[in-house]
């Protein structure tokens, strides 16, 4: 491919193209789930509501939230609409693995690593996604690939664009700045660019040990994300209440949730094994950055509530390009991976790696049907917020009331309704204060609801689960009210819950 004209030559362009043509399937598919609400309840606000939101929950994440505000006023909030930022910030991610992979393991590694991360699953599914985690990809893999550039020409225009990248980085996920470890580690193995090398830019000054110069670009970085730290860690109680500790059987099952296949994810994991083992010494960096960040967060996980596999994914990138590397057939021996068109001396002839990647692709086809339909955590676990909606929207009449149960928690009714019905919703009855004011996603109800109903003469109930009688299914006061003053006329079960019409 370097002999193809102009930028079709480039070892960005195919993996870049490849993600969006695969990612790009039926995005607007699968309705948005219980993260995807969160995002659009936060980005829907007036920026007064959202800020009060920063200061209450999801501080860590609020960075994207202010992003998502912008945009959703451009350009809607359709679930297409939602989910394009990720698209097009998880395509990007692709070139750059590409472009880093062909500096630290040669193009060949770059460009089939950034192929296999194109056909992923899990690329599919966090770029089909309105959450923040595509762009944690895409910085952490810029910020590696600055940090390469720095420490093979220092500089402090090169400097500045790095710390840059890490405020990004910071910005898009507090998590993902555990990869620092691997930067520190890269910056203090590293030797100094003697004066007078041709690497060495200009006014560049005495040379020092890479690791002064990269504290020097790092520590401003941490600075100005250091208030959103403290907000954050000050949150993580609530934040992350359900949230598991982490056992040692998590890190057997990380690769299988961060590439939403077990079949793939045992692939790419003895793919990258491989190309660590083939690459010697220039592996190191690659597989620090794939490899700390995991044992950071489990032992972080081990003390308190803090592992998520998905806050990973960003570490996906760094074992695509050791996988690219097998696939090449690099060795710690040869400076260019031996893919090409024929065989030779242990490496794989390209037509043999690009199918191998093919085959990652129709392994994973099952596990991309599977995302397309339903996004929900864990899978299968779907709830039909749009068929819940559709049964109140042809039903609903002038004057009727809608009630939530349960009302807390995190499998937010309210919010799955309200995005597909919106102004057409029933008036929610019960609701005294709202998410806005209180700053976060719930809402608080009237302590006297049989009050509260007086004068509806029907009422939508929309509850968890398929209880058999759902008024039964009601707890506290709510329940006594409804219980009191309603029957139930009829009850529509949904995927995940029910619907039903209660009246006087």
């Amino acid at each position: 491919m370097r002999h193809l004209p102009g930028w079709l030559g480039a070892v960005w362009v195919w993996p870049t193209l490849a993600t969006l043509a695969v990612t790009g399937v039926g995005v607007g598919g699968a309705q948005p789930w219980r993260d995807e609400l969160a995002t659009w309840s936060a980005a829907t606000r007036p920026l007064g509501a959202l800020a009060r939101m920063g200061n209450v929950i999801d501080a860590a994440t609020w960075p994207y939230y202010l992003f998502m505000h912008g945009w959703v006023a451009a350009f809607g909030d359709s679930p297409t609409a939602l989910r394009l930022p990720s698209v097009l910030a998880m395509a990007t991610t692709a070139g750059l693995t590409a472009a880093l992979g062909e500096r630290l393991l040669g193009r060949p590694a770059g460009l089939l690593g950034g192929l296999l991360f194109a056909v992923l699953p899990g690329t599919s599914r966090y770029a089909q996604e309105a959450r923040p985690y595509a762009f944690v990809a895409l910085f952490a893999v810029l910020a590696t690939l600055l940090l390469v550039r720095v420490l093979n020409r220092p500089g402090w225009g090169r400097r500045a664009g790095y710390a840059a990248a890490v405020v990004a980085l910071g910005l898009a996920h507090l998590v993902a700045l555990t990869l620092l470890a691997a930067h520190a580690l890269a910056a203090l193995t590293s030797q100094p660019t003697p004066p007078g090398d041709p690497r060495r830019s200009r006014g560049a000054g005495r040379p020092r040990p890479p690791l002064w110069g990269w504290l020097a670009a790092v520590l401003p970085a941490l600075v100005v994300l250091a208030p959103l730290v403290l907000l954050a860690v000050g949150q993580r109680g609530r934040q992350l209440d359900w949230v598991d500790p982490a056992r040692p059987a998590d890190l057997a099952a990380l690769p299988n949730a961060l590439t939403q296949s077990s079949t793939v994810g045992g692939l790419l994991l003895g793919l990258a094994a491989l190309g660590a083992a083939r690459s010697g010494r220039r592996a190191l960096f690659p597989v620090a950055c794939g490899t700390l960040p995991v044992l950071l967060v489990f032992l972080a996980g081990l003390a308190g509530p803090l592992w998520v596999p998905r806050y990973l994914f960003f570490t996906v990138p760094f074992a695509c390009i050791l996988a690219g590397a097998a696939l090449a057939g690099t060795n710690s021996a040869a400076q260019v991976p031996k893919v090409r068109a024929g065989a030779g001396d242990g490496g794989v002839a390209l037509p043999a790696a690009l199918a191998v990647v093919l085959l990652a692709g129709l392994l994973g086809l099952p596990d991309q049907a599977a995302l397309r339909h339903s996004h929900e955590w864990p899978r299968g676990a779907l709830i039909d917020y749009r068929g819940a909606a559709r049964v109140v929207d042809e039903g609903r009449r002038g004057g009727d009331a809608i009630v939530f149960s349960p009302r807390d928690g995190w499998l937010f009714l309210d919010l799955g309704l309200r995005y597909h019905l919106g102004d057409r919703q029933p008036r929610d009855v019960l609701v005294v204060r709202d998410r806005d004011t209180r700053g976060d996603y719930w809402a608080d109800e009237c302590s006297r609801p049989a009050e509260c109903l007086a004068g509806v003469r029907r009422v939508w109930l929309v509850i968890a689960g398929r209880p058999a009688d759902p008024l039964d299914a009601v707890p506290g006061a709510t329940g006594d009210a409804l219980r009191d003053g309603f029957t139930v006329e009829r009850v529509l079960p949904r995927r995940g819950l029910t619907v039903a019409l209660l009246t006087r």
